[in-house]
C-alpha cells in the first residue's frame, strides 16, 4: 500500500522554477522550520525533486507518476531518471505518485497512461530532472570541498573530486544539496554515452510479483473493512425501480443494502458474504431504452447507414470522377463486432467516505480523472479526495472508464461513518457490464487505372462515437481508414454515427438506443488497420502484383515505414518457398508513433486456422528498455491474434450474451506462435508501443488465410466453414 504524499512545495526543487520544454518541474517556497525539522529527520530520504528522493544510505527512491499495468513503466521510467542522474542502479526503489500534480501530467489534462504516451511524453521531462538533481548533488559536494563544480564529475551514486580524487556518495551530500538556493543547469547526455537507456534491463517489480509482495487494488486489506458486491440491471442505462432486502440480510455477514446510480449493493463482512447477499436481493428493473437492442438490429442499422452518404470526413481530389474513369472499380464491405476488455484482474475500488474528506485505493489508468469521478460521487471538492494508485492486472482502456471508482465511493457514502468499503466485480460483472470496443461497418470503393496502380480510394465509415465528434465527425472513428500511409490522389472518406455515448470521462450511460462503448486497445487502430490493410490486399490482388511491390511505390513519402516492410520481409523470407501447406500475409503501418510490418505464416489444420509465426520490424525511435520494448509488442500481437481468431460480444434483448472466459475465450498458450521481433534502433526521440502491435497482426492473419483459401475475411471474428 503507498503513503499519501500530500502537496509540500518542500517536495519540490529548490530555488527558482524549473522549466523544460514548457513544462514546470518543481519550485521551492522555503520554510523558517526546515532545518530543525530535517535534521530530526536526518535518516529520512532527502527529496531532491518531484521525482527523486536519496536517503543517508544512498538509497534513490523513484517516484512514477505513470500507473503500471504491465506495460514496464515503473522500470523504463526508472531508467530514464536514473540515465541522467547517475545513481547506482542496485540501490534505486520506486514508489507510485499519489499526488495531483500538473508536472505530473506532462503538459497533458490527465495524469494517467493513455494513447501509448508514457515514454513519449516523459522522455524529455524525466531525463531532465534527473540531470538537475544530479548537478545539484555535484555543486554540493563541490561547496564542501571549496572546489569549483567543474571539478567534479559523477560515478555510480558518487561525486568524485577530479583533483584530489576524493569521493562522497550521493546520500552524503543529498541534505545539503536540496538546500540549495541556485537554479542549476542541466545538460543532458549525448545518446553515445547512454549507459542505461537502450539497455535491456530486468524489470524491477519482478521480484515482489514472484514472492506476492506486490499490492494490486484487488488486494487492499484496511483496519475493520467491509466488502461490497453490486448487482447492477442487466440491460445498459436501466434503473433500479425497489428491492427487498430482507432474504439478504438472514444471510450471515450481511450488513448493508444500499441503492445507488447503478445498481443495489450488498455489503457484508467478506467477499463470499457479500454476493450471497447479493444474490438474495429481489430487485425490479426499469430496463429502459435500450432492452430492445440485439446485434441483428445493430447489424441492420450499421447496414442501412452505409449505402448513405455521412458527414464529410476527407476530401482530396475528385475520387467519384476518378472511380467512374479508372480501368477497374473494386468494391467491398467489412465489419467487425464488439469486444470486450476481458482484464485477468476484474474492476475494484476501495473507498472510504467521511463529510470531510474521501480516499480510494485502485488501480487507476487516469488518476487525476478517477480522483474528479470520485470527487463527484463524495459530494467533496476534489482536493478532499486523497487517492493511493495500486498496480493493476492489465487494463487496455478498461481502467480509465471510471465505473467502478463511482461505484465504491457511492456504496461508502451511503454506508457512511469512515468504514473503508471494498467492492469487487466478478468475472461475470466485467464481461456484461464493459464499455466495449465499438462494432463498425466500412465500405469501400476504389478505382485502378491500366498499370494497375490505384488512382480513387472512397471508404464510408459506420461506428459509435466515443472520443468527441467535429463537424460531424469522429476522427478515432474514420481517421484510420480516411489518412491512410498510401499516397493515392484522390481519397474521399465520410462517416455516421449510428448513436453517440457522451464525453466517456464524465459520463457512462449511453444517449438512445445504444451499447456502451470505451477505449480499447488502439482505439479507431484495432478495427482500422484490419480495413485498410485487407483493402489494400484487395487492391495488389486486383492488380496482379505482389502485395509488397504494390505498396512499395505508394510509401515512396513514407521511408521509414517502407524501411520496416523491407525488414520484415527478408526476416519472414517472402519471396522463399515456404512448407508445404503454409501461406504468408502482410500487415503495415503507424500507430502511437511508432512504424512496423508484420508478416503471418498460417496454415490450415482440420478446418481451423494455425499460425505459426509472426514475424515484425518495428521502427519506436530511441528505445529504452529493449527486452521490455520486445514484450510489449509481443503482448500486443497476442492480444491481436485473440481478437481475429475468437473475439466477439453479442447482444439479445440489451443483454450480453457473454458471461466468463467459457464464450468469450482468450489465446491459450498452445496457440501463441513463434514471434519474431525487429527493432530498427534510431535517436529520435522514442514513439508508443502499448498499443501499436495489436491492430496489424489482424490483417496479417487474415489476409494469409486469404493466400490459403482464395476467400476474402470481410468480418470478425474469423470463421472458416466452406473456406477450407
Amino acid at each position: 500500500m503507498t503513503t499519501v504524499i500530500k502537496l509540500d512545495r518542500r517536495n519540490f526543487l529548490k530555488g527558482s522554477a524549473m522549466v523544460a520544454g514548457g513544462l514546470v518541474l518543481g519550485f521551492y517556497l522555503p520554510d523558517a522550520n526546515e532545518a530543525e525539522a530535517q535534521s530530526a529527520a536526518s535518516a529520512t530520504p532527502v527529496r531532491m525533486n518531484a521525482f527523486i528522493q536519496i536517503a543517508p544510505d544512498d538509497t534513490v527512491t523513484m517516484t512514477i507518476h505513470k500507473p503500471e499495468f504491465g506495460q514496464g513503466t515503473v522500470t523504463s521510467l526508472s531508467q530514464l531518471l536514473a540515465e541522467e542522474l547517475e545513481c547506482d542502479w542496485k540501490k534505486v526503489k520506486t514508489q507510485f505518485a499519489d499526488t495531483i500534480d500538473p508536472m505530473y501530467m506532462m503538459g497533458a489534462p490527465i495524469q494517467g497512461v493513455y494513447g501509448s504516451t508514457a515514454i513519449r511524453t516523459s522522455w524529455d521531462p524525466l531525463r531532465r530532472a534527473g540531470a538537475i538533481a544530479c548537478q545539484m548533488l555535484i555543486e554540493a559536494a563541490a561547496a564542501k570541498w571549496g572546489v569549483q563544480a567543474s571539478d567534479c564529475r559523477v560515478e555510480n551514486g558518487t561525486v568524485v573530486n577530479m583533483k584530489t580524487n576524493a569521493r562522497v556518495t550521493y546520500g552524503s551530500v543529498a541534505e545539503a544539496a536540496s538546500k540549495l538556493d541556485i537554479t542549476p543547469r542541466a545538460y543532458l547526455k549525448d545518446p553515445t554515452t547512454f549507459k542505461l537507456i537502450g539497455k535491456t534491463i530486468a524489470r524491477l517489480d519482478t521480484p515482489d510479483k514472484v514472492c506476492g509482495k506486490t499490492t494490486f487494488g484487488i488486494d487492499v486489506k484496511l483496519p475493520g473493512m467491509l466488502y461490497a458486491s453490486l448487482e447492477r440491471c442487466p440491460v445498459s442505462g436501466g434503473k433500479v425501480e425497489s428491492f427487498d432486502a430482507t432474504a439478504a440480510m438472514k444471510v450471515p455477514g450481511f450488513r448493508y443494502a444500499v441503492a445507488i446510480s447503478n445498481g443495489v449493493a450488498a455489503v457484508a463482512d467478506n467477499t463470499w458474504s457479500a454476493l450471497q447477499c447479493r444474490k438474495a436481493l429481489k430487485i425490479e428493473w426499469d430496463e429502459g431504452v435500450n432492452a430492445t437492442a440485439s446485434t441483428a438490429s445493430l447489424k441492420k442499422m450499421f447496414a442501412d447507414l452505409v449505402e448513405k452518404p455521412g458527414a464529410e470526413a476527407r476530401k482530396t481530389g475528385d475520387a467519384q470522377a476518378a472511380v467512374a474513369a479508372g480501368a477497374k472499380k473494386i468494391e467491398a464491405v467489412y465489419e467487425v463486432p464488439f469486444l470486450a476488455h476481458a482484464t485477468m484482474e476484474p474492476m475494484n475500488c476501495t473507498a472510504v467516505w467521511s463529510p470531510n474528506e474521501c480516499q480510494i485505493w485502485a488501480g487507476m489508468q487516469m488518476q487525476n480523472i478517477s480522483r474528479n469521478i470520485a470527487a463527484k460521487a463524495a459530494g467533496l471538492p476534489v482536493e478532499k479526495v486523497l487517492i493511493h494508485t495500486q498496480y493493476m492486472g492489465g487494463g487496455f482502456g478498461r481502467r480509465g472508464r471510471q465505473d467502478f471508482v463511482q461505484e465504491a465511493v457511492e456504496i461508502a457514502k451511503a454506508v457512511s461513518g469512515g468504514i473503508p468499503i471494498k467492492l469487487t466485480w466478478t468475472r461475470e460483472d466485467d464481461m456484461q457490464n464493459d464499455g466495449y470496443r465499438p462494432m463498425s461497418r466500412v465500405k469501400f470503393t476504389a478505382a485502378l487505372d491500366a498499370n494497375g496502380s490505384p488512382t480513387a480510394w472512397m471508404v464510408r465509415v459506420v461506428a459509435p462515437s466515443f472520443t468527441g465528434m467535429r463537424n460531424g465527425v469522429d476522427n478515432s472513428a474514420v481517421g484510420g481508414v480516411a489518412n491512410i500511409p498510401y499516397e493515392i490522389p484522390n481519397i474521399a472518406a465520410d462517416y455516421h454515427a449510428p448513436y453517440v455515448t457522451p464525453d466517456v470521462l464524465n459520463d457512462f450511460r449511453p444517449v438512445g438506443f445504444g451499447i456502451p462503448i470505451d477505449y480499447w486497445r488502439a482505439p479507431g487502430a484495432n478495427a482500422n488497420a484490419y480495413y485498410t490493410e485487407s483493402f489494400i490486399d484487395e487492391l495488389a490482388v486486383a492488380a496482379g502484383k505482389d502485395p509488397i511491390e504494390f505498396r512499395k511505390p505508394l510509401l515512396t513519402k513514407n521511408p521509414r515505414l517502407l524501411a520496416t516492410m523491407e525488414l520484415a520481409a527478408e526476416k519472414a523470407g517472402w519471396e522463399k518457398p515456404l512448407p508445404a501447406g503454409h501461406f504468408q500475409g502482410l500487415a503495415t503501418g503507424g500507430g502511437s508513433g511508432s512504424l512496423s510490418t508484420q508478416i503471418a505464416e498460417i496454415s490450415i489444420e482440420k478446418g481451423k486456422v494455425k499460425i505459426h509465426r509472426i514475424v515484425t520490424a518495428v521502427d519506436c525511435g530511441q528505445i529504452i528498455n529493449p527486452r521490455g520494448a520486445v514484450q510489449q509488442i509481443e503482448s500486443g500481437i497476442i492480444f491481436g491474434i485473440a481478437q481475429v481468431l475468437r473475439g466477439n460480444i453479442t447482444i439479445d434483448k440489451g443483454r450480453v450474451q457473454q458471461t466468463n472466459f467459457h464464450q468469450y475465450e482468450p489465446l491459450r498458450m498452445d496457440e501463441v506462435p513463434k514471434i519474431e521481433v525487429y527493432l530498427m534502433p534510431n535517436t529520435n526521440n522514442p514513439t508508443g508501443l502499448g498499443e501499436h502491435s495489436n491492430p496489424h497482426v489482424v490483417p496479417a492473419i487474415t489476409n494469409a488465410v486469404y493466400k490459403a483459401t482464395g476467400k476474402r475475411i470481410r468480418e470478425l471474428p474469423l470463421r472458416l466453414a466452406g473456406l477450407a
